[in-house]
């Protein structure tokens, strides 16, 4: 038995032909459900970028230049550094249910470059963890700086607080006649 589609007498399919389109659409379909990216996963996206740049900016920069300030009242780039490295550690610690270390506990003891870096790439390896919730997960509310706010809310807070300071060390590299990673040629 065969069903038509169309006017003309040519287009028609058997029953087995429709069965096997109608099970392709819905394999189709429900591909296309289990690749919808998870809010979790769009946060890290954005967050890993954010965290290569200031990576890659600290190790570009010289050790000589880690003292380099812009302004007597604003932080040194090394400062900056470290900031990030114990921002990342406490906002990704709030997210895992960890005890937060203090934001500013890098910043005050890291003084080379090596530490600081360091330090920063141990950051980002435990934020890795808070990155991997679940979007089940990701609306449980935690304390944020004395509100209630989602785990995912601090992980988009940390994704921005990352992207604010890179801003601060695009602007310290510019000033040091340096080419910070974002403003680079893409690699071919």
């Amino acid at each position: 038995m065969f069903v038509g589609f169309g006017s003309s007498p040519t287009s028609y399919a058997s029953p087995k032909m429709i069965k096997r389109t109608l099970l392709l659409v819905a394999a189709c379909a429900a591909t296309a459900a289990a690749q919808k990216p998870s809010a979790v996963s769009q946060a890290k996206l954005l967050w890993a970028d954010n965290a290569k740049n200031v990576t890659m900016a600290a190790e570009d920069v010289p050790e000589s230049l880690y003292s380099f300030r812009a302004t007597p009242e604003v932080r040194t780039f090394g400062e900056i550094i470290g900031h990030v490295a114990g921002s990342q550690s406490m906002f990704c610690a709030m997210v895992l249910g960890e005890k937060q270390p203090a934001e500013d506990a890098v910043e005050k003891t890291a003084k080379t470059k090596a530490a600081l870096v360091a330090a920063l790439k141990q950051s980002t390896a435990y934020c890795q963890r808070a990155y991997e919730i679940s979007d089940a997960s990701a609306i449980a509310l935690v304390d944020v700086f004395g509100a209630q706010r989602t785990k995912l809310f601090a992980l988009m807070l940390n994704a921005a607080h990352d992207d604010e300071h890179y801003g601060n060390i695009v602007t310290y590299m510019r000033l040091n006649k340096m080419v910070p990673p974002t403003s680079r040629p893409a690699a071919k």
